[in-house]
């Protein structure tokens, strides 16, 4: 088994258009951000791109910032930057899901657009992001545009960006007040993909009603999944215990895959238990966001 990748050569862009540019021109060239994900099915020769097309010394990709009612989060943001940051606190499913991704040295080097257009259904930002209802801009050959989260992700490893695109940017609609979000994970141990996953989004009314729920699952299907059931049994209801543990026996409506970890049967009992916890998580923080 090599350790070594095959040839390559490496191309360090400084703007945009011009990564956009060699995309276009060089013909098997992959985007090198984290690297988390590419060098080390390189090392494996499982991935021979002929040509690296750095990304890292583009300005204005690392940037986190709240613009037009949106969260902006540059595709360049490392997972511990963005588990660090501010944005952290006011959206707690943020710092939950970069806290459990891998390790320490994945988590400074891994990109949260890395994550993304890696396509892989046990990475975790993709239900994430599916739960807060993101939206995923790229730009490429033809000009930007924006990809519901909802669409981004088509099959294992598949996404719906074109030859020569690059994801740039994620925005996520600001919070309203009375709004919990969480995300829970159960892996084999510390630091690996899960099992099953779930991230869940709720906001409450005047009356402590939900009026708006999201529940999304990592690695129950080839892409993160909804589960219009769970939220359906939950919404317009006072969220306690009785109502949660009740809603999330219609996670069955899901059909997961087994694989290397465990059956589909394990799998669809955890479902359970992750979306009960992410949902009392949820509603937890909403309720103290109301205070």
């Amino acid at each position: 088994m090599s350790l070594y990748p095959a040839r390559f050569d490496y191309h360090a862009p400084s703007s945009l258009d011009e990564a956009v540019g060699l995309l276009a021109r060089l013909d098997g060239a992959k985007i090198l951000a984290g690297g988390a994900s590419l060098i080390p099915l390189m090392k494996l020769r499982l991935a021979e791109p002929g040509h690296l097309v750095d990304i890292n010394r583009i300005a204005g990709l690392d940037r986190i910032e709240a613009q037009d009612g949106e969260l902006r989060i540059g595709t360049l943001v490392r997972e511990a930057a963005l588990g660090g940051s501010d944005w952290a606190a006011a959206l707690p499913i943020l710092g939950d899901a970069c806290a459990v991704i891998a390790d320490p040295l994945v988590r400074n080097t891994g990109t949260i657009g890395g994550n993304l257009a890696h396509g892989d259904p046990a990475n975790d930002h993709p239900a994430v992001m599916l739960a807060l209802d993101a939206a995923i801009h790229v730009a490429g050959p033809t000009g930007a545009r924006a990809i519901r989260a909802a669409d981004f992700h088509l099959d294992v490893l598949q996404t719906a960006l074109d030859a020569g695109e690059i994801l740039t940017e994620i925005r996520i609609p600001l919070p309203a007040p009375g709004t919990g979000s969480a995300y829970v994970k159960f892996a084999r141990q510390v630091g690996d993909f899960a099992i099953a996953a779930a991230a869940a989004v709720i906001r409450l009314d005047a009356a402590g009603r939900v009026e708006h729920v999201a529940v999304a699952f990592t690695n129950l299907a080839p892409t993160p999944v909804r589960s219009p059931a769970i939220e359906a049994a939950v919404v317009g209801r006072v969220p306690d215990a009785t109502t949660l543990a009740g809603a999330v026996g219609e996670v069955c409506e899901i059909d997961p895959w087994d694989d290397l970890r465990t059956t589909a049967e394990v799998k669809r009992r955890m479902a359970r238990a992750v979306a009960e916890r992410a949902l009392r998580l949820a509603t937890s923080r909403a309720r103290s966001d109301e205070a």
